[in-house]
């Protein structure tokens, strides 16, 4: 699980980051994050997918493992939206609890970028 602290300690670095490269944005603004979920078995992320959807995400795509060491097949959702460590963190919250409502191996984190 994504702790708060994570959390903030992910913003903090991102500001960072933002602040030394050529095109700066806020991860304090409205941005487009993304988020994953993995299983072994493609085809169980559909529903997945289709549940995403219906609550407002964008589906990105279902990936195909890379390789053996890597057996997961990932489903990208994104969404455009604002948050705090804490609105993220209770969002991060729904996300696992989705992940095991579908029966699925684990939602697997979350990437930022500008809107």
């Amino acid at each position: 699980m994504i702790s708060v602290d994570a959390l903030q300690e992910f913003f903090s670095d991102t500001r960072q980051k933002n602040a030394d490269g050529g095109k700066p944005w806020s991860i304090d603004d409205t941005c487009r994050w993304s988020f994953f979920f993995v299983d072994e078995d493609g085809d169980a992320l559909e529903p997945v997918a289709q549940h995403m959807e219906s609550l407002g995400y964008t589906v990105v795509d279902i990936t195909e493992p890379d390789d053996d060491e890597d057996p997961f097949f990932y489903l990208q959702v994104d969404k455009v939206e604002q948050h705090t460590p804490a609105s993220l963190q209770a969002r991060v919250m729904e996300l696992y609890a989705i992940a095991e409502q579908f029966g699925i191996a684990d939602y697997d984190g979350m990437n930022v970028t500008a809107a």
